[in-house]
Protein backbone atom coordinates (compact mmCIF):
# COMPACT_ATOMS: atom_id res chain seq x y z
CA UNK A 1 0.00 0.00 0.00
CA UNK A 2 1.39 3.11 -1.27
CA UNK A 3 1.30 5.75 1.84
CA UNK A 4 0.57 8.62 -0.02
CA UNK A 5 -2.13 9.28 -2.31
CA UNK A 6 -4.63 12.02 -1.93
CA UNK A 7 -4.44 15.27 -2.75
CA UNK A 8 -1.40 17.66 -1.50
CA UNK A 9 -2.10 20.59 0.27
CA UNK A 10 -1.35 23.85 -0.56
CA UNK A 11 2.80 24.13 -0.44
CA UNK A 12 3.18 20.70 -0.59
CA UNK A 13 4.67 18.64 -3.22
CA UNK A 14 4.31 14.83 -3.69
CA UNK A 15 6.40 12.51 -6.21
CA UNK A 16 6.30 8.65 -6.39
CA UNK A 17 9.00 7.02 -8.32
CA UNK A 18 7.54 3.69 -6.77
CA UNK A 19 6.99 2.31 -10.41
CA UNK A 20 10.88 3.53 -11.33
CA UNK A 21 12.78 0.13 -10.49
CA UNK A 22 16.49 0.18 -9.79
CA UNK A 23 18.36 0.55 -13.36
CA UNK A 24 19.94 -2.77 -14.32
CA UNK A 25 23.31 -1.75 -15.68
CA UNK A 26 23.23 0.80 -12.73
CA UNK A 27 27.38 1.01 -11.79
CA UNK A 28 27.11 1.62 -8.66
CA UNK A 29 25.49 -1.52 -8.19
CA UNK A 30 28.22 -3.28 -10.14
CA UNK A 31 31.16 -1.46 -7.75
CA UNK A 32 30.01 -3.71 -4.47
CA UNK A 33 31.47 -6.98 -5.02
CA UNK A 34 34.86 -5.03 -6.22
CA UNK A 35 34.73 -2.83 -2.89
CA UNK A 36 33.83 -5.76 -1.19
CA UNK A 37 36.91 -7.63 -2.06
CA UNK A 38 39.42 -4.71 -1.78
CA UNK A 39 38.15 -4.32 1.52
CA UNK A 40 38.13 -8.00 3.12
CA UNK A 41 41.45 -8.00 1.66
CA UNK A 42 42.73 -5.53 4.22
CA UNK A 43 40.15 -5.39 7.26
CA UNK A 44 39.41 -8.45 9.50
CA UNK A 45 36.67 -6.73 11.82
CA UNK A 46 33.13 -7.53 9.91
CA UNK A 47 31.52 -4.33 11.08
CA UNK A 48 34.08 -2.17 10.19
CA UNK A 49 34.12 -3.90 6.40
CA UNK A 50 30.36 -2.82 5.38
CA UNK A 51 31.11 0.56 7.41
CA UNK A 52 33.86 1.32 4.89
CA UNK A 53 32.14 -1.04 1.60
CA UNK A 54 28.91 1.73 2.31
CA UNK A 55 31.34 4.71 2.97
CA UNK A 56 33.21 3.93 -0.29
CA UNK A 57 29.99 3.63 -2.30
CA UNK A 58 28.22 6.91 -0.54
CA UNK A 59 31.54 8.78 -1.62
CA UNK A 60 31.12 7.80 -5.01
CA UNK A 61 27.95 8.29 -5.52
CA UNK A 62 28.32 11.87 -3.84
CA UNK A 63 31.13 12.43 -6.74
CA UNK A 64 29.61 10.19 -9.42
CA UNK A 65 28.39 13.41 -11.76
CA UNK A 66 31.85 14.01 -11.89
CA UNK A 67 33.61 11.12 -12.72
CA UNK A 68 33.81 9.06 -16.23
CA UNK A 69 31.83 5.66 -16.10
CA UNK A 70 35.14 4.19 -17.19
CA UNK A 71 36.91 5.59 -13.91
CA UNK A 72 34.34 4.42 -11.34
CA UNK A 73 36.44 1.21 -10.73
CA UNK A 74 39.54 2.92 -10.10
CA UNK A 75 38.09 5.91 -8.11
CA UNK A 76 36.23 3.43 -5.77
CA UNK A 77 39.14 1.16 -5.29
CA UNK A 78 41.64 4.50 -4.36
CA UNK A 79 38.54 5.72 -2.31
CA UNK A 80 37.97 2.15 -0.11
CA UNK A 81 42.02 1.91 0.27
CA UNK A 82 42.34 5.89 1.69
CA UNK A 83 39.38 4.88 4.28
CA UNK A 84 40.72 2.10 5.40
CA UNK A 85 44.05 4.22 6.21
CA UNK A 86 42.45 6.56 7.85
CA UNK A 87 40.68 3.89 9.93
CA UNK A 88 43.94 2.25 10.78
CA UNK A 89 45.30 5.78 11.62
CA UNK A 90 42.57 6.51 14.62
CA UNK A 91 43.18 2.69 15.77
CA UNK A 92 46.75 3.63 15.95
CA UNK A 93 45.98 7.02 17.40
CA UNK A 94 43.49 4.71 20.15
CA UNK A 95 46.50 2.90 21.22
CA UNK A 96 48.53 5.59 21.89
CA UNK A 97 46.15 7.44 24.14
CA UNK A 98 44.81 4.43 25.82
CA UNK A 99 46.92 4.70 29.06
CA UNK A 100 45.25 8.52 29.01
CA UNK A 101 41.59 6.34 30.34
CA UNK A 102 41.86 4.56 33.69
CA UNK A 103 39.01 2.57 35.65
CA UNK A 104 36.75 4.16 38.01
CA UNK A 105 35.38 1.38 39.50
CA UNK A 106 37.71 1.33 42.29
CA UNK A 107 38.05 4.96 42.88
CA UNK A 108 37.03 6.86 46.58
CA UNK A 109 33.99 8.56 46.36
CA UNK A 110 33.22 11.90 45.44
CA UNK A 111 33.55 14.67 47.94
CA UNK A 112 30.78 16.31 46.05
CA UNK A 113 28.30 13.55 46.24
CA UNK A 114 26.68 14.42 49.08
CA UNK A 115 25.86 17.58 47.39
CA UNK A 116 24.12 16.29 44.59
CA UNK A 117 22.27 14.10 46.58
CA UNK A 118 20.99 17.48 48.17
CA UNK A 119 20.06 19.07 44.38
CA UNK A 120 18.80 15.62 43.38
CA UNK A 121 16.45 16.27 46.39
CA UNK A 122 15.82 19.76 45.62
CA UNK A 123 14.80 18.87 42.28
CA UNK A 124 12.56 16.04 43.32
CA UNK A 125 10.72 18.52 45.70
CA UNK A 126 10.18 21.15 42.79
CA UNK A 127 8.62 17.94 40.58
CA UNK A 128 6.56 17.06 43.60
CA UNK A 129 4.89 20.81 43.41
CA UNK A 130 4.01 20.41 40.46
CA UNK A 131 1.78 17.51 41.07
CA UNK A 132 -1.96 17.94 41.61
CA UNK A 133 -2.72 17.63 45.67
CA UNK A 134 -4.36 13.98 44.76
CA UNK A 135 -1.13 12.57 42.66
CA UNK A 136 0.90 13.71 46.06
CA UNK A 137 -1.00 11.99 48.38
CA UNK A 138 -0.71 9.05 46.75
CA UNK A 139 2.43 9.37 45.35
CA UNK A 140 3.85 9.78 49.32
CA UNK A 141 1.10 7.08 50.83
CA UNK A 142 2.46 4.54 48.44
CA UNK A 143 6.37 5.28 47.99
CA UNK A 144 7.16 6.69 51.65
CA UNK A 145 4.63 5.03 54.20
CA UNK A 146 4.91 2.09 52.28
CA UNK A 147 0.65 1.68 51.74
CA UNK A 148 -0.57 -1.00 49.70
CA UNK A 149 -2.85 -0.43 46.83
CA UNK A 150 -5.15 -2.81 48.39
CA UNK A 151 -5.59 -0.12 51.17
CA UNK A 152 -5.63 3.12 49.38
CA UNK A 153 -7.98 0.95 47.48
CA UNK A 154 -10.59 0.77 50.30
CA UNK A 155 -9.70 4.76 51.84
CA UNK A 156 -10.47 6.22 48.50
CA UNK A 157 -13.62 3.85 47.75
CA UNK A 158 -11.82 2.69 44.58
CA UNK A 159 -10.16 -0.74 42.87
CA UNK A 160 -6.31 -1.74 43.68
CA UNK A 161 -6.42 -1.94 39.58
CA UNK A 162 -7.57 1.92 39.46
CA UNK A 163 -5.02 2.98 42.55
CA UNK A 164 -2.23 1.00 40.52
CA UNK A 165 -3.17 3.02 37.50
CA UNK A 166 -3.25 6.53 38.94
CA UNK A 167 0.05 5.61 40.94
CA UNK A 168 1.70 4.63 37.70
CA UNK A 169 0.11 7.80 36.07
CA UNK A 170 1.93 10.16 38.72
CA UNK A 171 5.09 8.35 38.42
CA UNK A 172 4.82 9.48 34.69
CA UNK A 173 4.29 12.74 35.54
CA UNK A 174 6.81 12.65 38.50
CA UNK A 175 9.57 11.49 36.04
CA UNK A 176 8.81 14.57 33.45
CA UNK A 177 8.86 17.53 36.54
CA UNK A 178 11.68 16.06 37.05
CA UNK A 179 13.64 16.29 33.98
CA UNK A 180 12.06 19.67 33.90
CA UNK A 181 13.27 20.89 36.91
CA UNK A 182 16.82 19.70 36.02
CA UNK A 183 16.78 21.32 32.82
CA UNK A 184 16.14 24.54 34.42
CA UNK A 185 13.64 26.09 31.42
CA UNK A 186 9.87 25.64 31.14
CA UNK A 187 8.68 23.63 28.28
CA UNK A 188 7.98 26.14 24.84
CA UNK A 189 4.76 25.17 24.14
CA UNK A 190 1.45 23.88 25.38
CA UNK A 191 1.96 20.35 23.85
CA UNK A 192 5.08 19.90 25.11
CA UNK A 193 4.08 18.39 28.74
CA UNK A 194 1.63 16.14 26.94
CA UNK A 195 3.74 14.73 24.76
CA UNK A 196 6.81 13.84 27.48
CA UNK A 197 3.72 12.41 29.99
CA UNK A 198 2.65 10.03 26.89
CA UNK A 199 6.37 9.29 26.48
CA UNK A 200 6.93 8.37 30.56
CA UNK A 201 4.01 5.93 30.45
CA UNK A 202 4.80 4.43 27.21
CA UNK A 203 1.28 5.14 26.00
CA UNK A 204 1.27 4.36 22.38
CA UNK A 205 -1.99 5.59 21.75
CA UNK A 206 -1.63 9.16 23.78
CA UNK A 207 1.42 9.69 21.50
CA UNK A 208 -0.05 8.94 18.67
CA UNK A 209 -3.09 11.51 19.17
CA UNK A 210 -0.54 14.32 19.88
CA UNK A 211 1.96 13.68 17.15
CA UNK A 212 4.65 12.91 19.47
CA UNK A 213 6.92 11.79 16.69
CA UNK A 214 6.63 14.63 14.85
CA UNK A 215 6.86 17.03 17.73
CA UNK A 216 10.39 15.73 18.44
CA UNK A 217 11.32 16.12 15.50
CA UNK A 218 10.77 19.95 15.74
CA UNK A 219 11.42 20.90 19.07
CA UNK A 220 14.80 20.64 20.49
CA UNK A 221 13.17 20.97 24.40
CA UNK A 222 11.25 17.48 23.93
CA UNK A 223 14.58 15.77 21.94
CA UNK A 224 16.70 17.08 24.98
CA UNK A 225 14.53 14.87 27.02
CA UNK A 226 12.88 12.32 25.63
CA UNK A 227 15.54 10.02 25.17
CA UNK A 228 16.06 9.65 29.05
CA UNK A 229 12.26 9.03 29.82
CA UNK A 230 11.99 6.26 26.48
CA UNK A 231 15.35 4.68 27.72
CA UNK A 232 13.82 3.17 31.36
CA UNK A 233 10.98 1.45 28.72
CA UNK A 234 14.15 0.01 26.76
CA UNK A 235 14.17 -3.31 27.95
CA UNK A 236 10.22 -4.19 26.83
CA UNK A 237 9.94 -6.19 23.53
CA UNK A 238 11.05 -4.81 20.64
CA UNK A 239 8.01 -3.50 18.11
CA UNK A 240 7.97 -4.58 14.82
CA UNK A 241 9.14 -1.00 13.39
CA UNK A 242 12.81 -0.08 14.21
CA UNK A 243 13.34 3.24 14.58
CA UNK A 244 16.71 5.42 14.62
CA UNK A 245 17.04 9.38 14.97
CA UNK A 246 19.07 11.12 12.97
CA UNK A 247 20.78 14.81 13.53
CA UNK A 248 24.45 13.95 13.58
CA UNK A 249 27.06 12.38 11.12
CA UNK A 250 27.23 9.47 13.84
CA UNK A 251 23.71 8.77 13.44
CA UNK A 252 24.16 8.46 9.82
CA UNK A 253 26.22 4.78 10.47
CA UNK A 254 23.43 3.84 13.07
CA UNK A 255 20.74 4.29 10.32
CA UNK A 256 22.46 2.08 7.90
CA UNK A 257 23.41 -0.62 10.28
CA UNK A 258 19.95 -1.03 11.56
CA UNK A 259 19.06 -0.89 7.79
CA UNK A 260 21.15 -3.79 7.33
CA UNK A 261 19.62 -5.86 10.53
CA UNK A 262 15.92 -5.38 9.19
CA UNK A 263 17.42 -6.41 5.84
CA UNK A 264 18.62 -9.39 7.10
CA UNK A 265 15.37 -9.89 9.01
CA UNK A 266 14.05 -9.68 5.56
CA UNK A 267 16.53 -12.43 3.75
CA UNK A 268 17.97 -9.90 1.41
CA UNK A 269 21.05 -10.75 -0.15
CA UNK A 270 24.70 -9.42 0.58
CA UNK A 271 24.48 -7.33 -2.26
CA UNK A 272 20.86 -6.39 -1.62
CA UNK A 273 22.46 -4.90 2.03
CA UNK A 274 24.69 -2.99 0.80
CA UNK A 275 23.00 -1.68 -1.69
CA UNK A 276 20.11 -0.90 0.84
CA UNK A 277 22.37 0.42 3.31
CA UNK A 278 23.91 2.79 0.38
CA UNK A 279 20.59 4.58 -0.24
CA UNK A 280 19.69 5.17 3.58
CA UNK A 281 23.28 6.90 4.06
CA UNK A 282 22.62 8.88 1.06
CA UNK A 283 19.29 10.12 2.41
CA UNK A 284 20.76 10.31 5.85
CA UNK A 285 23.48 12.30 5.21
CA UNK A 286 21.24 15.18 3.69
CA UNK A 287 18.84 14.79 6.49
CA UNK A 288 22.05 16.23 8.55
CA UNK A 289 23.69 18.22 6.24
CA UNK A 290 19.98 20.17 5.63
CA UNK A 291 17.35 19.27 7.92
CA UNK A 292 17.10 19.99 11.98
CA UNK A 293 16.23 16.69 13.51
CA UNK A 294 15.22 13.43 11.02
CA UNK A 295 14.05 9.80 11.85
CA UNK A 296 14.26 6.48 9.88
CA UNK A 297 11.30 4.04 10.74
CA UNK A 298 12.52 0.41 9.13
CA UNK A 299 10.08 -2.48 8.68
CA UNK A 300 9.58 -6.03 7.11
CA UNK A 301 7.01 -5.73 4.33
CA UNK A 302 5.76 -9.13 2.28
CA UNK A 303 3.45 -7.95 -1.20
CA UNK A 304 2.27 -11.06 -3.62
CA UNK A 305 4.75 -13.58 -2.05
CA UNK A 306 7.62 -11.24 -1.95
CA UNK A 307 9.43 -10.30 0.95
CA UNK A 308 11.38 -6.54 1.33
CA UNK A 309 12.47 -3.80 3.48
CA UNK A 310 10.44 -0.16 3.35
CA UNK A 311 12.54 2.73 5.02
CA UNK A 312 10.41 6.05 5.78
CA UNK A 313 13.04 9.06 6.58
CA UNK A 314 11.13 12.16 7.88
CA UNK A 315 12.49 15.29 8.84
CA UNK A 316 11.87 18.59 10.06
CA UNK A 317 13.66 21.16 7.31
CA UNK A 318 13.21 23.82 5.02
CA UNK A 319 11.59 21.08 2.42
CA UNK A 320 12.23 21.13 -1.12
CA UNK A 321 10.78 23.69 -3.81
CA UNK A 322 11.79 21.99 -6.46
CA UNK A 323 11.31 17.83 -6.52
CA UNK A 324 12.05 17.55 -10.24
CA UNK A 325 15.40 18.95 -10.34
CA UNK A 326 16.20 17.45 -7.10
CA UNK A 327 15.95 14.22 -8.28
CA UNK A 328 17.95 14.87 -11.35
CA UNK A 329 21.66 14.04 -10.98
CA UNK A 330 24.33 16.18 -10.40
CA UNK A 331 21.16 18.55 -8.42
CA UNK A 332 21.82 20.23 -5.51
CA UNK A 333 20.88 23.06 -2.87
CA UNK A 334 22.23 24.39 -0.04
CA UNK A 335 18.55 25.03 0.39
CA UNK A 336 16.70 21.43 0.78
CA UNK A 337 17.69 18.01 -0.17
CA UNK A 338 19.01 17.20 -3.58
CA UNK A 339 22.48 15.75 -2.99
CA UNK A 340 21.49 12.04 -2.85
CA UNK A 341 18.11 11.89 -4.19
CA UNK A 342 18.81 10.51 -7.63
CA UNK A 343 21.02 7.69 -6.39
CA UNK A 344 19.08 6.16 -3.39
CA UNK A 345 16.04 6.78 -6.47
CA UNK A 346 18.28 4.17 -8.93
CA UNK A 347 19.02 1.89 -5.88
CA UNK A 348 15.85 0.97 -4.90
CA UNK A 349 13.08 -0.78 -5.97
CA UNK A 350 9.93 1.53 -5.30
CA UNK A 351 10.71 5.38 -4.25
CA UNK A 352 8.32 8.12 -2.86
CA UNK A 353 8.95 11.91 -1.92
CA UNK A 354 6.42 14.07 -0.28
CA UNK A 355 7.98 17.82 1.20
CA UNK A 356 6.05 20.55 2.05
CA UNK A 357 7.96 24.22 2.36
CA UNK A 358 8.78 25.25 5.39
CA UNK A 359 7.67 21.70 7.35
CA UNK A 360 10.12 18.80 6.23
CA UNK A 361 10.48 16.16 3.62
CA UNK A 362 9.43 12.24 4.15
CA UNK A 363 10.90 9.81 1.75
CA UNK A 364 9.59 6.76 1.74
CA UNK A 365 11.64 3.43 -0.32
CA UNK A 366 11.77 -0.16 -0.23
CA UNK A 367 14.56 -2.80 -1.70
CA UNK A 368 12.50 -5.89 -2.55
CA UNK A 369 14.58 -9.80 -2.03
CA UNK A 370 15.21 -10.82 -5.69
Amino acid sequence: MRPWTSATTAGEVSVNAGDHAAEPHEPIVDLVPVVQRVVAARVADRGLRDDIVQETLARVMASRSRIERDTLVPYAIVTARNLIASAAQREQRARRNAHLFVPTDDLEPRPDEEVLRQVDASLIEAAMRRLSPAEREILVAHEVRGTDTATLAAALDSTPGAVAGQLSRARARLRVEFLIAQNGDEPPTDRCRPILIALSAGNRRRQQELDSRGHLLACDFCALLSPTLLARRSRRPVPEDERVVVSVDADVVRARQKGREVGVTAGLAPTELTVLATAISEIARNVVKFAKRGEFVFSVVTEGGRMGVRVVARDSGPGIRDVTRALEDGYSTYRGLGLGLPGARRLMDEFDIVTEIGEGTTVSMVKWRA
